[in-house]
This record gives C-alpha cells, structure tokens and sequence, in this order.
C-alpha cells in the first residue's frame, strides 16, 4: 500500500504504457510523478529510445533513463495470442491506457478504443499520433524535428526561410507529453462525474501549432508578410562581455532605463530616438554596439548580479550547472536516483509541487521486462499462468 505521505493526486490510478520514443512515454511519466501506477509494456524489441547514442557506458541511453522514471517494466508480445488476452485482461482493471501507434495500427493489433471500451467502458484512452487520426498525413510517422519544419519553427528559430534552424530539445514531444497528461487527468475527473471513459486524441501537429499560438493568428485583411513574431528583438537577446555570454530583456522602457543606468549610459534613456520600443528596434544597428562596448568593461556573472531585479537578464550557462545552482537546489527539483546498472544518479524530480499530495520519490526506469511476473501477479496472473506465457513466448 502506498504510504498516505507519498500519495498523490493520481494515486490509485492504473496506466498501461505501450508508447515507445519520447512523446508519449514522458507523458506517462508525468502521470507517474502524479502518483500513478505506470506500467511500460514494452515489444519484445523494446524501446527504441532505449538503443539512442548515449554517453552512459553499458546502459540505455541518457534519454530513455531521463524520460522513463517511476515506471514498471512488462515485455509483452502483443503479436501473440496469448499475448494479447493477457493485455485484454489487464485491461479491465486499468483506468488509462496511452499508445503512440499510427492510427491504422491499434485496430491490427486488436487494441483500438472500440474494442477496449468494450472490455472496459471506464478506460481512457490517449491516442498519440505524428499528424492525427485523419488527413491525407495521418499515416507518416511523426518526429519532433519533422514536425517543426514543417510548422514554420524553424523559419522563426532560424530568422528567415533561407536560413532554418531547428530548437534543440525536442520540445514539441515535450509540449506534446505535458498536454497528454493534462488531457488524461481532465478525461480522469470527467469519468469521475459521469462513469464513463472516452478516447483522447493528440498529435505531433496539434501540439506544434498550439506551442505557437501566438504566431498562430491571420487576420483576413492581412497578407503573408505579416509580422507574427513578438518584435522584441534588437537590445532584447543574447550578447558577449568581459567574460561569458549575457541575455538581457528589455521589452519595457522601464527595463531600458534601468539597463542604461546600470551599464554608464543614462543619456540613452533620455534620448527621445529611443523612448518606445518600436523605435529601440528601428535603431538596433546604433544601439547594440553601444551597449555592447559598455557590457565589454564586465563579466557575464558581474553584470547578472549588478542587473539583480531591476533588469530582467541571466549569464548563459551550461545544463551542468543546474544541478548545483542555489535556486534549483531550493526548489528541490533535484532527485538522486539508484539505477541497477549505471549506479547513483542525479535527475529532475517533479515539475509541480503539491503541499498535501506530493506524490512517490522518483525511481529509474525499468530495465526491460524487469517486472513482468509482479506486474502480471498485480492483474491476478497465477505463477502457473505466467509460466505459460513465458514458454510461449508471449512473455519475457
């Protein structure tokens, strides 16, 4: 039984996860970091997330063990019969069930939402798919990256269509992976309300539009050149110092006015070329090397600690460094976490505290298969019965 203060708002919940890559399985994840019970069930192929480039020696990648925490490992072979009956019965006791198939594959495994509502009319069921579950697209299989070119990310990350550039850190599975647990936990207090499960649809191209939902807007009197971007550039951004790169946010006068104070030019700020924004970003080319030369005189760390709160602003840093930084350790985001084969680890805890349910400590991820016969036993499987599955192959 899960001890009373480590439960959480999704303790008692039942998720099967049959996701493979990064999307769906992190979704899950965060619904573990709910409290829920997540069981990764797996092919007997496995993840392929598990097989990525890693720098981690002897182990599943850095990704999979980043994104897979708190789970229950199952190697099930839906292929089989046996198999597949064992799902089935799983089934009936589960209340999610999330799958990132493209859309013609569940019915051929004999996992679509039509026939699982039959077995289980309380079931949610997330469906995570490239490009939807219709559309001359919706069987190409989707991936972060393909899906930002094609949505016009990369055109604003790169500054123009000539020169693209894609945002690092597949943010559109992540997106994606944080609406597919607000869309489960809403479908989990509507079955409250009603009794009845229902079929959730989210896809790559969903989650790359609603990420831009400010760009996202064509009024019919505008034409294509349109500017959907927040035109806070100019001062606002990245610029070098004395030592270290330094991003400074100026999108407000008040903001300019302290930053020309604090940096030896208090007459810019009196300057009425430069009193609105949009005339800031109309001089950029006589204003950055201004500042520039000014920002030269001290370090990255210097000036982020002279700005302090008067000027929105931080020194560019390496992920490293927030495993130790002060304010992340405040916040307690960091988790230490054994693993059977990489040994000790550190790694992200929850991404929202709860002051009365704030849910299991981390754990890592499951080595594949690592607990099929608990997981099976847990769905009243008799050892007899698990054996069987085993020497079928439908188990492993």
């Amino acid at each position: 039984m899960t001890d009373a203060k480590l439960a959480g708002p999704l303790t008692g919940v039942t998720v099967l996860d049959l996701c493979s890559y990064l999307a769906g399985p992190y979704g899950c994840t965060l619904l573990a970091d709910l409290g829920a019970t997540v069981i990764k069930i797996e092919s007997p192929q496995g993840d392929q997330l598990r097989q990525f480039p890693s720098s981690l020696p002897g182990s599943d990648s850095r990704f999979f063990i980043g994104a897979n925490r708190g789970k229950l490992g199952l190697c099930l072979d839906l292929k089989q019969k046996e198999g597949l009956a064992a799902l089935h019965r799983m089934v009936e006791q589960a209340d999610v069930l999330v799958e990132n198939f493209r859309p013609s594959v569940p019915a051929r495994l004999g996992i679509d939402y039509p026939r699982l509502k039959k077995i289980n009319p309380r079931l949610v069921y997330a469906g995570v798919t490239g490009y939807g579950d219709e559309g001359p697209l919706s069987e190409k299989g989707g991936f972060d990256q393909v899906l930002q070119c094609l949505t016009g990310m990369t055109v604003f990350q790169g500054g123009g269509i000539d020169k693209p550039q894609l945002v690092l850190g597949s943010v559109v599975d992540y997106f994606t992976s944080a609406l597919l647990a607000y869309g489960v936990a809403a479908a989990l207090f509507h079955r409250e309300r009603s009794g009845k499960g229902q079929y959730l649809a989210l896809s790559l191209l969903r989650s790359a539009l609603t990420i831009q939902a400010g760009r996202f807007v064509w009024a019919d009197s505008e034409g294509r050149d349109a500017v959907r971007d927040s035109g806070t550039g100019g001062l606002t951004g990245i610029h070098p110092t004395k030592q270290g790169m330094l991003y400074i946010s100026v999108h407000s006068n008040h903001f300019f006015r302290a930053m020309c104070e604090l940096i030896g030019l208090g007459e810019l700020a009196d300057d009425p070329r430069y009193d609105s924004m949009r005339k800031r970003a109309t001089e950029t080319p006589v204003l950055v090397p201004q500042v520039r030369a000014a920002l030269a005189a001290k370090s990255a760390l210097e000036w982020e600690e002279l700005f302090g709160e008067r000027v929105p602003c931080a020194a560019v840093r390496p992920i490293e460094d927030m495993f130790d930084h002060p304010q992340v350790l405040a916040q307690d985001l960091v988790a230490s976490v054994d693993h059977p084969v990489i040994g000790r680890y550190r790694t992200m805890t929850k991404p929202i505290a709860f002051a009365d349910t704030p849910g299991p400590t981390p754990t890592a991820p499951p080595l594949m298969g690592q607990h099929s016969d608990a997981v099976l036993a847990r769905f009243g499987f008799a050892p007899t019965e698990i054996t069987a599955l085993k020497d079928k192959g439908a188990v492993r």
